[in-house]
């Protein structure tokens, strides 16, 4: 048993031999505990999360600053939105368009400025400890939902990689489902769902009825009904998604790594993160964010790209009735300073950003919080990742004062610092 369970966890899915949600099997009275009063408050029954690494400029995307000098308000106009008073970037047109169902929180505020302890603040709630690996949402809502589980497909997926995402002291039968790969390509494949050479249904099915010899639990069970359900591979199939709305979200990675979080939790996944990559603008800021890193005048870029895929994502969800039941959220691990630098780009600034909340029960045509004049600091309203952390599990139906246990049995609160902002609780 040893042997297998030192195998790379990536390996033996291929080969149908373990599983996506790990090895270990909880106890029951865990299992019971974890599933209590889940489905009781639950506003969202999933949640997308977008993850853009590296940091958006606050000032250049949701808080943009009209009125300050031109050092601080940078080379971008602005565009009115459907909230009255409120203003976008001028790169976010549709985004503003259905502003009326977004809560923009610009009052996010951290002390952390460095990627890796800033991304584990935002994507756990907690600060870094050099003791405890805390869990991100994705494993948290994995680890809570799991005895009332029965889909074939995984609760915690990540499109189309996983950064920072870990499933830290809960182990790795809640760390994510990896897409890998670029769901723009024609080509594209989910790179766990796929065999070896040489290895069929009827190989498989012999390794399954060894390995049960092993474990009477349902991990292998589940690993196996993952990599030969016709189910999980329809959930992942771009493909099937007609050509007008595969259009709507837009041909770059970004656009079809939302649609394809729309399908997955459509299905039944319970958390999806999309991540996006290169918002660590610290040069050339007009250059990265609207016409692409090469430099070339294509009126394409990071802030254009999310704008038509998130902004398709909340009408796609809207229109199939599935967004009251959907929590979006878009957000990075900080801002960036308020004043351009010697590169024409923008540093790292932590102590004041932008966030972005849609579905869930969440009430739209709202902003939270707000900055100073110039972006620097919060004027009102300071939210905090942990309150951030707190308030979205509450939407998830999982109350934050729960308590998990880490390997060395010490009992750790799923979201002890933060508080509610009530403004996202209707």
């Amino acid at each position: 048993m040893n042997s297998i369970i030192s195998l790379p966890r990536r390996d033996f899915i291929r080969i149908g031999g373990l599983t996506a949600f790990g090895l270990s099997t909880a106890d029951s009275s865990r299992r019971l505990a974890a599933a209590d009063g889940v489905e009781k408050a639950v506003r969202a029954k999933s949640c997308i999360l977008i993850w853009l690494d590296g940091g958006p400029s606050h000032l250049d995307t949701f808080d943009p600053k009209p009125d300050a000098p031109p050092e601080v308000r940078g080379p971008f106009g602005t565009v009115a939105t459907r909230t009255p008073g409120i203003r976008f970037s001028e790169m976010l047109p549709k985004t503003a368009a259905i502003s009326d169902r977004l809560a923009i929180i610009r009052s996010m505020t951290s002390p952390l400025g460095e990627h890796g302890l800033a991304n584990h603040y935002l994507l756990t709630g907690y600060q870094p400890s050099p003791i405890i690996r805390y869990p991100s949402y994705g494993a948290v809502v994995s680890h809570q939902r799991q005895a009332s589980r029965d889909s074939v497909l995984p609760s915690y997926v990540a499109v189309p990689e996983s950064r920072a995402m870990g499933a830290g002291f809960l182990g790795s039968e809640h760390d994510p489902f990896v897409t890998g790969g670029d769901p723009a390509k024609p080509d594209f494949q989910v790179r766990d769902l796929d065999f070896f050479r040489d290895v069929d249904i009827e190989r498989i099915n012999r390794r399954r009825d060894f390995l049960a010899e092993f474990d009477s639990g349902d991990s292998y069970e589940k690993a196996y009904r993952l990599i030969t359900s016709t189910q999980s591979r329809s959930a992942f199939d771009l493909a099937a998604e007609p050509e007008s709305v595969r259009a709507r979200y837009g041909p770059r990675t970004f656009g079809q790594s939302c649609l394809l979080a729309r399908r997955l939790v459509e299905r039944g996944v319970d958390l999806v993160t999309v991540t996006s990559t290169g918002w660590d603008t610290h040069g050339q800021l007009s250059l990265q964010l609207r016409d692409g890193f090469a430099g070339a005048k294509t009126g394409v870029g990071l802030v254009p790209t999310f704008d038509q895929g998130f902004s398709a994502l909340i009408e796609d969800l809207q229109q199939r009735g599935m967004l009251d039941k959907t929590l979006v959220v878009a957000m990075g691990e900080f801002g960036r300073t308020p004043k351009i630098n010697s590169q024409s780009g923008r540093d790292h600034w932590p102590r004041v950003f932008s966030t972005v909340v849609a579905g869930g029960s969440v009430p739209g045509g709202q902003v939270i919080g707000s900055s100073d004049r110039v972006g620097e600091s919060p004027q009102n309203d300071p939210v905090t990742p942990s309150d951030l952390a707190f308030t979205i599990y509450q939407l998830l139906g999982i109350q934050p004062s729960r308590l998990l246990t880490t390997p060395d049995g010490r009992p750790v609160a799923i979201n002890q610092n933060g508080s509610t902002i009530k403004q996202l609780i209707s």
